[in-house]
């Protein structure tokens, strides 16, 4: 009798045993955990719907940080019309016109990729995503083009802006040195192995003027009182710069305004920093062709390249405002 209760208790402890083994190995083993996953995370919907409120919020700063230099951009331009509209001409619309085409031609490349991405299109992501790269890369190359040509210019930002660029024989500097002494109150910079004489950018103020050509004062043929004077023919426009432009002609133009560096001080502090964010894309474009390639994305997760797409479309958009802003004002 004690032998078979003994049995009967060593079978239950056994199968209560065998039971905890199996409840420790059903929470263990029994749901595999996707790779996918974040840990604090229940689903790949929860992480998808969170990581897409991130995405937003950020973009949401992006536009506030931008949104300050569109404030500086159109309290210059209203301060200060006839330098936008002189500067301008130094633009080059065409390549400026090519670069906006190029990243609209990303933007769409980018959406299919996410597109791709959600119905397990593993060749087309990876080959949307490396065509949107290289649309990176062209934009940047014009771009490099556009700033060497205007740094060889010399149409940079701040009073270098009325320095002469330096050639080999020194001939610009000689002709400067002789053509436009030093002013009293001038300031004075040394550049090797000349020294220029600088005008004062405070001492004559920019006069605003409009480009608009004002309505003539009245009909041809209209008899005047006697002894009344003729009316001031209209004012013309300022005339923008030499078609035959080469390096310092800006500094013989009598058309250029007063303070016309201020207009490409605003124009690279856009740009520029726009081009950063197309440079910070291509790192996010290049990660994500990475673990395409890996087989990362399928149709249950492709988070990560939906956010990318649209921080890529961001950047695009931005780009969109400046190039009119800039390159259409004439």
């Amino acid at each position: 009798m004690s032998q078979t209760i003994a049995s009967t208790h060593t079978q239950h402890g056994a199968e209560a045993h065998g039971h905890g083994h199996d409840g420790h190995g059903h929470g263990d083993h029994g749901h595999a955990h996707d790779p996918n996953l974040a840990h604090h995370f229940d689903s790949l919907q929860q992480q998808f719907d969170s990581a897409k409120l991130g995405i937003w919020l950020f973009l949401a700063t992006e536009v506030l940080f931008f949104g300050g230099l569109f404030v500086a951009y159109a309290i210059l331009r209203m301060s200060h019309p006839e330098i936008f509209s002189y500067a301008s001409h130094y633009l080059d619309t065409v390549m400026g016109g090519i670069n906006t085409c190029v990243l609209i031609l990303s933007s769409v490349t980018m959406a299919m990729a996410v597109r791709y991405a959600q119905t397990n299109r593993r060749g087309g992501l990876i080959a949307c995503l490396v065509l949107t790269f290289m649309g990176a890369i062209g934009f940047l190359i014009i771009k490099y083009f556009e700033y060497s040509h205007k740094i060889h210019d010399n149409l940079v930002w701040g009073p270098t802006f009325y320095v002469p660029p330096h050639d080999a024989e020194g001939a610009a500097e000689a002709k400067m040195l002789k053509t436009a002494p030093a002013a009293p109150g001038a300031a004075i910079v040394v550049n090797n192995p000349a020294t220029f004489a600088i005008p004062d950018l405070a001492a004559k103020p920019a006069v605003d003027a409009s480009a608009v050509k004002p309505a003539s004062v009245g009909p041809t043929g209209v008899a005047r009182a006697s002894g009344a004077p003729a009316p001031a023919p209209a004012a013309e426009p300022a005339p923008g710069p030499s078609e035959e432009a080469h390096p310092g002609t800006h500094l013989e133009d009598k058309a250029m305004p007063p303070n016309t560096h201020l207009f490409f001080a605003i124009y690279y502090a856009m740009t520029g920093l726009h081009g950063i964010h197309v440079v910070a894309g291509m790192g996010v474009l290049a990660w994500l062709t990475w673990r395409a390639i890996r087989g990362d994305f399928s149709s249950k997760n492709f988070t990560a390249v939906d956010t990318g797409g649209l921080y890529w479309h961001i950047v695009d958009l931005i780009w969109i405002f400046l190039f009119p802003l800039f390159y259409l004002i004439h």
